[in-house]
């Protein structure tokens, strides 16, 4: 944990807004199609930094996103640093984020689930009457 939260999660916003125009305007790689930075962690040192990621649309893997990131994150490091005034532009760590997916899976468990009751209690309802 970073010694000054406060701080860390500001540069962590900073990053993360700084990125996704990065990513938005100048990579220009058909690849990373409609990508959403969902958070960034960065370590109580700030060298180093958790980006994490989900992707809009299913055009591309998010193994071959996650792999075009990678090989662009000095690319994007070396853009933070003309953007940030930092003393120290962490290296950047990128990871699919699965929590969208979890969630929409939840949901969809939840629902189906919801409607089996629902017709279950339409059954007793035309048993009974």
């Amino acid at each position: 944990m970073p010694k000054h939260p406060a701080r860390a999660r500001r540069i962590a916003d900073q990053i993360q807004r700084e990125l996704a125009d990065i990513l938005r305007l100048d990579l220009r790689d058909p690849r990373v199609g409609l990508i959403t930075l969902t958070d960034v962690d960065v370590t109580s040192d700030y060298s180093h930094a958790k980006v994490f990621f989900t992707l809009l649309n299913g055009q591309a893997s998010a193994e071959d996103v996650l792999n075009v990131l990678g090989q662009a994150a000095g690319f994007l490091r070396s853009q933070l640093a003309h953007r940030m005034k930092l003393r120290i532009v962490p290296v950047l760590h990128f990871h699919y984020d699965v929590s969208v997916e979890r969630g929409r899976t939840l949901s969809s468990l939840i629902e189906q689930a919801v409607a089996e009751d629902n017709a279950r209690d339409d059954r007793r309802q035309d048993e009974d009457g």
